[in-house]
């Protein structure tokens, strides 16, 4: 497993429950994985780098857990639906990039080159 559930718990601070975590894992490795084209920690990497590398995962798991995968935020009753966008077109995806940004950074793990 990239990230372990006692990581996330004492390393990171979070708060999830260990099924909550589970089930956001898959989703946040994705996440991580576009930014850094890194599925997991490299062993040739520093301590610093792979834990940088993993409380980016944990972070976007925090999200995924919290808004699901998808749009924003809303609620529908009958035929009157709303949806919360934090700006226009905001998704969940864009949020968990964003969080594990913040973890990533000076770690040198946020690719920035042309795909």
């Amino acid at each position: 497993m990239a990230v372990e559930y006692r990581f996330y718990l004492d390393e990171y601070g979070g708060a999830l429950p260990a099924e909550a975590f589970a089930e956001a894992l898959p989703a946040a490795v994705r996440t991580v994985a576009g930014i850094t084209w890194a599925r997991e920690p490299d062993a040739a990497w520093s301590a610093a780098r792979a834990d940088a590398w993993r409380r980016a995962v944990c972070a976007a798991a925090d999200v995924y857990a919290e808004l699901g995968e998808g749009n924003v935020g809303g609620f529908s009753i009958g035929d009157f639906s709303v949806t919360h966008y934090t700006s226009d077109g905001t998704t969940v995806a864009d949020m968990a990039v964003d969080a594990a940004l913040a973890e990533l950074a000076g770690s040198g793990l946020a690719f920035a080159g042309v795909r």
